[in-house]
């Protein structure tokens, strides 16, 4: 059984149960064990959290940028191993996805946190010298992650942005590894533990935990030792722990559902039609549909050209290979919403069935529906289907098309594809004003798969996209700000005030 990581010592936990991954290629187990810990555990981390939280507050920046760069580094050494026992538990490519990609940007990340770190603007001091007044943010305290199963590196909840933006403001982490890949999230913890003890920071700096009982996860969001928590996965999974922290006000930041809505107008398909389904199926079956960007819906005007780009769609969906998804329980999920969205009034055009054979593997899938079905029933028409399926809405005109934009819930982002020519830029441009109240990133002409590490990134939105439209998971320094309190001072003499705020 492996050892849980708990105030500096991996050590064995005071377990309520046990799980084991699986290949998702085989669906077979692999073999190793992994505890589900009772609340003892949970409670000896938030102890050990919480003294850390205090003895943080006087690291120096350099200390902590200085973890943060050494992580980095024992990162990149092992970086072999730790993407080949990825590969194992979530059958994403070793090359290019996990050691090409993946890692560098997780490593890329880490580094970047490290300079926000030592650069301070964060922090956003302000400073009214007539009224005797400052303030900038600081540390909150504990913070309590769980990481999702689709990126086992750069949103790992003891790796990831979530991760990194946490440490950066001065807080102590408790990760909840995810049980699709808890050999990998070991692995890294294993190098953050080391780097931890390199930089002489607080041994409860990192903690983690494999496995938690429902009502233990409840409880913890909801435990006055705790000052913060974010969690990126299902509405349902999401929702339940926003209530359980909203009853003693602990903060959390939740990245949920998103269905990604593209725009296809008639001149871009006019211009591009032979290009632009072979995008939106590349970016549909990335990463097996499993990215929270994946274009879940696309929207275009009844005509013969669409037809024609529905076809070529259905074509490159049918042809295009089936990979395997993270997980049985996935799996399950994806059949359901495709049933949902199929009772809701959606047609299947393409696939829509489990394969049968080894794995975790569905069809690559298009189903179609109506603009005048999409406004009839929005909300079941708005089904996430976490996998390789995606939703075309046809509309019969430009009044229509705006009608759907408006009922778009709450998305991460939002896709137009116009004409060069202009000849679209009319309803492109209404059409632009009524999503930039829908989604958190707009995009023109590109697909939405891409996250890029930059500080002007917005990984968020409205809900049911995330819990807050005001914050990002992605885009260092402003990801920093949702693990920070703002810190007032009033009539402090210089000498005991932050460095940030002194002349």
């Amino acid at each position: 059984m492996n050892p849980i990581l708990i105030d500096g010592q991996w050590r064995p936990a005071t377990q309520i149960g046990e799980f084991e991954a699986s290949n998702p290629c085989t669906s077979e187990p692999l073999g190793e064990k992994y505890p589900i810990s009772g609340w003892d555990d949970c409670s000896a981390a938030l102890d050990a959290a919480r003294i850390a939280a205090e003895e943080l507050e006087l690291a120096p920046d350099e200390q902590i940028a200085g973890f943060l760069d050494r992580y980095s580094e024992r990162l990149s050494d092992a970086a072999a191993e730790i993407c080949a026992q990825a590969e194992t538990e979530t059958a994403l490519s070793l090359k290019p996805r996990l050691l090409d990609v993946e890692m560098p940007r997780t490593i890329n990340q880490l580094r970047l946190a490290a300079k926000s770190v030592r650069e301070g603007a964060w922090r956003s001091p302000v400073v009214d010298r007539e009224a005797g007044i400052r303030s900038c943010y600081g540390p909150i305290g504990p913070a309590l992650i769980f990481g999702p199963n689709n990126f086992p590196f750069a949103f790992n909840a003891v790796s990831g942005g979530d991760f990194a933006a946490a440490i950066a403001a001065g807080n102590p982490v408790i990760a909840k590894a995810h049980s699709a890949h808890p050999g990998t999230s070991r692995m890294l913890a294993e190098q953050a533990h080391l780097a931890v003890a390199d930089s002489g920071l607080p041994a409860a700096t990192v903690q983690m935990l494999f496995g938690l009982g429902r009502t233990d996860g409840l409880r913890m969001v909801s435990d006055p030792r705790l000052s913060v928590a974010s969690f990126t996965g299902s509405r349902g999974g999401g929702l339940a722990l926003k209530n359980a922290a909203d009853t003693v006000g602990t903060p959390i930041y939740l990245e949920m559902s998103s269905v990604n809505p593209v725009f296809f107008l008639p001149g871009a398909i006019a211009e591009r039609g032979d290009d632009l389904p072979g995008e939106l199926v590349g970016s549909c079956l990335m990463g097996v549909g499993q990215f929270c960007t994946s274009p879940n819906m696309f929207v275009l005007m009844q005509s013969e050209a669409s037809s024609q780009f529905l076809d070529a769609v259905k074509s490159q969906l049918d042809s295009g290979p089936v990979g395997a998804l993270l997980t049985g329980s996935g799996l399950e999920s994806l059949q359901q919403s495709i049933a949902s969205l199929r009772e809701a009034g959606a047609d299947v055009l393409a696939g829509g069935q489990i394969v049968e054979q080894p794995g975790y593997r569905f069809q690559n899938t298009l189903l179609q529906t109506t603009g005048k079905r999409f406004l009839q029933a929005p909300d079941a028409l708005q089904t996430e289907a976490f996998g390789p399926a995606t939703l075309a809405v046809v509309v019969d005109d430009a009044e229509e098309a705006l009608a759907v934009a408006a009922k778009v819930e709450g998305s991460l982002t939002g896709c137009i594809y116009s004409a060069t020519d202009g000849s679209d830029d009319p309803l492109a441009e209404q059409l632009m004003r009524v999503l930039r109240r829908n989604v958190g990133r707009l995009l023109n002409d590109k697909m939405p798969t891409g996250v890029a590490v930059s500080p002007a990134m917005n990984h968020g939105g409205p809900f049911p996209a995330t819990g807050h439209p005001g914050f990002t998971a992605v885009g260092l320094p402003a990801s920093i700000r949702r693990f920070a309190k703002l810190d007032c001072y009033d009539n402090i003499r210089e000498s005991r005030l932050p460095t940030c705020l002194r002349e």
